[in-house]
């Protein structure tokens, strides 16, 4: 049988399933959840230093959630994407097995009245205005320890340990990361603005090699792959959110982000907006980013993975609409337009990206 029709019958019984699940009487089962999406995405890559390509995507998962208590959680999902940390998109020349998917979050979460602790595999709850993917990548599942708070202002602090996966280089040693976020937000009148910052200092980077298959992803490394640089990230951002502009909600931001371990080549910024909110059917907003990332200005193996071919050193503009359909089924798109840095000897290389996505959530 076509694997594309296996994997379309998998998914519409994982649905189905869901839907029975939630409609059970008040019991043991009712303390959990289940949720999940689907994406499929049609995406084209041009770009002067290499061929063009032409590709067919799919992603998938699975969220299960189980309450223990009022106050513990055991929280957990299945992605496709396996071997890559900061995507679970998979081509469909690869097939639908079992062997495309990770564990992708596996924890044990304690909540309390305004804050919370993680201990495993989890999200991670860093503030990311606009959704800016400058230094974290949407997707990227830490493991160790995680502390929040929210009481207005926001707090996040983290011990995690860098998940080592296949990859060719000689070291293999260790990296750790201590990180941690404050927000701060206020009000003027019909504008909200949030401030704040974050510290990122990733122990055990320099003389070491790249933890991921997909490598260094251009920041600098010597003639055996083994990394020159320290990573010690110093993040600001800034961003408005307005009410109402032509009866439209409208957010912007700015974010900095300062590698203080690297002697140059260690600046990086967004600069963010976006037009429009989804809240009910046929709502659409539309977003739009101006990125320029040094080659050291962050750790390239963990920020996005669709922007300058994921990575560092490069520029660029990005267009991202969406709209929901219905409350099952969103459509969105990606349209980029950039620049890769190179050396002094060879030109910059023009990099365009566009992906059309259908995305259906059960």
């Amino acid at each position: 049988m076509n694997k594309r029709v296996i994997f379309f019958v998998v998914v519409f019984s994982s649905m189905v399933l869901a839907q029975k699940t939630t409609a059970l009487p008040e019991s043991t089962l009712s303390k959990l959840h289940i949720k999940g999406d689907v994406r499929f995405r049609d995406q084209e890559i041009q770009r002067e230093d290499k061929d063009n390509t032409y590709i067919n995507q799919y992603r998938a998962r699975v969220f299960v959630d189980y309450e223990l208590s009022d106050t513990v959680l055991v929280e957990s999902s299945l992605s496709s994407g396996k071997g890559n940390p900061t995507s679970g998109n998979v081509d469909f020349a690869e097939g639908v097995g079992s062997e495309q998917f990770k564990i992708d979050i596996l924890d044990i979460a304690y909540k309390m009245e305004d804050a919370w602790l993680r201990a495993g595999k989890s999200k991670y709850f860093f503030y990311r205005p606009v959704k800016t993917q400058l230094i974290w990548d949407n997707d990227l599942t830490p493991e160790g320890l995680s502390y929040g708070s929210d009481t207005g202002d926001k707090f996040t602090a983290a011990i995690w340990k860098v998940h080592r996966l296949a990859n060719e280089a000689s070291s293999s040693g260790e990296i750790y990361l201590f990180v941690g976020q404050y927000m701060h937000p206020l009000s003027v009148k019909d504008t909200a603005l949030n401030i704040g910052g974050g510290f990122y200092y990733y122990d055990g980077v320099k003389g070491n090699s790249a933890p991921y298959e997909k490598g260094p992803l251009r920041n600098s490394v010597d003639i055996n792959g083994l990394y020159t640089q320290d990573y010690a990230i110093a993040e600001g951002f800034a961003e408005i959110l307005l009410t109402e502009v032509a009866g439209l909600p409208v957010r912007l931001a700015t974010v900095l982000a300062y590698n203080a371990a690297a002697k140059s080549h260690n600046l990086g910024y967004d600069l963010r907006a976006e037009l429009g909110e989804i809240k009910h059917n046929l709502d659409w907003k539309i977003g739009y980013s101006y990125r320029n990332i040094e080659k050291d200005a962050v750790f390239a193996a963990h920020n996005d993975s669709d922007f300058i071919a994921g990575g560092t050193d490069g520029r660029g503009h990005v267009f991202l609409p969406k709209m929901q359909l219905n409350k099952n089924m969103d459509i969105g798109g990606h349209f980029q337009f950039s620049t890769l840095y190179t050396d002094s000897e060879t030109m910059d290389a023009k990099y365009r990206r566009m992906h059309l996505d259908v995305i259906f959530k059960f």
